[in-house]
Order: structure tokens, then sequence, then C-alpha cells
């Protein structure tokens, strides 16, 4: 990844996806995208819109909705949501060569966490983000590279991204290796306006993300609540905490050391104001939720140790029903209609 434009195949192209593909492109990187439906074609007429810090930048950007015909790629970045990535990863892994890059971007515990590990667990796979370990059977393993995003961003229309807030997107080996491969991915970024550093300790940044969003995206889909809502709210706050106790508790079983209090986690959130979190936003607009990756996954990981997570599992159990009655009360109005 030197002077030359570099290959991109975005695969994803929603609100993070499209950041990331909109603000490549205006850098001046050759860059791919996959999307579908209406987004696809103003994609494809219009090219793809940012709005950001009050401008608007039109990336031109090569669209399909057809994976294999998004190959040639020096860097693949999977844009999708995690319970979306096993039924394409055979696809992925059709357009994935000797030298390509496939990053990873997915919320949550991530199907490769205990690949590369050097740990007791070394090769397990999780249930709950990889089912059948179909990703792992696909993806190889030394193309994988991992980031971790924390923008806020949202399809304001067909082919219109608005950013909100939040340029951070760290990059790491994960085995936390200081590659060149890295180096060079942490410039790419930075050139094109991210704070890309590059990370030795990916699993800690992961859990640091994952701590707030196992706990406040699920209790805020149920309530239909603000994250200033739940934590201002006693009741729910006090149930926050005891979510990320323990969690905390699983975490560090695995080693991992947590650099903030639980109070000061509760406050950050609270900071944040009147945010609808993304799992609020799908269940609201019928969409299914990445429950699997932020909240069971870690159950999941609890098992393994023996760890017990009483108010984890109850949280789970109500959201995922919650899920399928979404889904169904989706089918049947499409029966309707």
């Amino acid at each position: 990844m030197g002077s030359d434009p570099v290959n991109i195949t975005i695969i994803g192209a929603g609100a993070i996806g499209g950041h990331i593909a909109a603000k490549l492109a205006a850098a001046g990187e050759s860059v791919k995208v996959v999307a579908r439906g209406e987004h696809l074609k103003a994609i494809r007429e219009r090219g793809l819109k940012l709005k950001e810090n009050g401008e608007e930048v039109v990336a031109r950007v090569e669209a399909t909705d057809r994976i294999a015909e998004a190959g040639g790629a020096d860097l693949i970045v999977l844009g999708v949501k995690a319970h979306q990535l096993a039924p394409i990863a055979a696809e992925v892994a059709s357009i994935v060569s000797p030298t390509t890059t496939v990053m990873t971007t997915q919320n949550g515990i991530p199907w490769w966490y205990f690949f590369k590990h050097i740990g007791p667990h070394e090769g397990v796979r999780l249930e709950s983000v990889d089912p059948g370990g179909v990703i792992a059977d696909h993806l190889p393993i030394d193309a994988i590279v991992a980031a971790i995003s924390y923008q806020a961003a949202e399809i304001e229309s067909a082919g219109v991204i608005r950013h909100i807030e939040g340029h951070r997107f760290p990059v790491a080996e994960i085995d936390g290796g200081k590659t060149e491969r890295i180096a060079a991915l942490s410039d790419l970024f930075t050139r094109a306006g991210f704070k890309s550093p590059a990370l030795s300790d990916v699993r800690t940044e992961i859990w640091t993300k994952l701590w707030g969003n196992l706990t406040f995206n699920p209790v805020s889909a149920l309530a239909h609540a603000t994250l200033e809502d739940i934590c201002r709210f006693e009741p729910t706050r006090a149930l926050a905490g005891a979510m990320m106790r323990e969690a905390q508790a699983v975490g560090e079983t695995f080693g991992i050391r947590f650099r903030l209090s639980i109070d000061k986690r509760i406050a950050g959130a609270e900071s944040i104001g009147a945010h609808k979190t993304s799992m609020l936003q799908d269940i609201e607009q019928g969409r299914a939720t990445e429950v699997d990756a932020l909240l069971g996954s870690v159950i999941e990981l609890a098992r393994l140790v023996s760890v017990p997570t009483p108010h984890l599992d109850a949280i789970y159990a109500v959201t995922k029903l919650l899920g399928e009655t979404v889904a169904r009360s989706g089918s049947e109005l499409s029966l309707a209609l």
C-alpha cells in the first residue's frame, strides 16, 4: 500500500460502511461498494454523498449488488453487521486472493476472538457469532485484520450518508503484532481523515466498546429509551451497573483489564444525551439486531469459564424474544399486504 491508489472493496455500504467508503474515495483511493435496493441505485446514478462538518462531498465509487463483481481488491472491508456475515462468507471468500487483506469492523465479540489468541481456548469457535464455524471455514485467518469503529452515522436518504460524530478507527493485527501491513493501514485511514492508531491489544479495545454496547443497546431496545433516559431512571441505571459488573467479571477472567470504573462508564453514556442506540433503531425499523454478537457472545464466553451472569441472561432472553416478535410482526404485515 504505497503511493498508488489502494483498491478497496466495502461490503455493506450502510451508515458506517458508506462513511468509510466515501472518506476513502474522497482521499483518492479506488473504491468499490456492495449495496442493494434504492441505496445502490442512487449511488450508481449520483455517487455516494457524504454530509460531514457542514459540508457535502460526492464520492465516485463503483457500486454493485454482487460480491463476485467486487473482486481484485487489496483490502476488503466487511461493513455488514455481525449476524449478516455468515450468510455471505463463502461469497466473500471467492474474491479473496493470496494478497488480499480482509478487515472486520463488526460490533461485539468477533468470530476470530480465539484465533491467534495464545491461550487455553485457542481455536475455539463461538456459536453465537459463527454458527457452525461457517465464517472460520471460509475466510483465511492470515488475511484477517481488525478495526473498531467509533463513528456515528446514518443513511439520511438513498445514496446519502450523514456523519454525526466520531472519527476514531483503530486498526490491529488480531495477534497484536506491529506489522508493515498494519502500519500501512493506519496510514491509509489516517490520510482519509480518521484517527487510526495501530493497536497492540485489540481485545481490550473490543471490550472497552462492548462494555457499553452490551448493556445500553438491549435495554434501550426493550424500553424504547435513549441513553439519557436509561441513565437517569434509577432502576435502569442500577440494572446497567449490574450488567456491567457481570460482563467485567467475564472479561477479567480472559485477562482483560477495564480502564474505567462502572460509574464513569455510565456517566459517559449519560453525557451523550437523548441518543437512540443502534439496536433500538433496528427494532423500530423491523430489522434483525446484533444481540448475539453484543450479548449472546459474552454469555457464551461466561459459560466457558463458569462465570454466572443472571442479569445478562435475563436481558438476552427477552431481547431475543423481542427480535422474534418484531420479525414475526413484519412477516404477518407483509402477508396482509
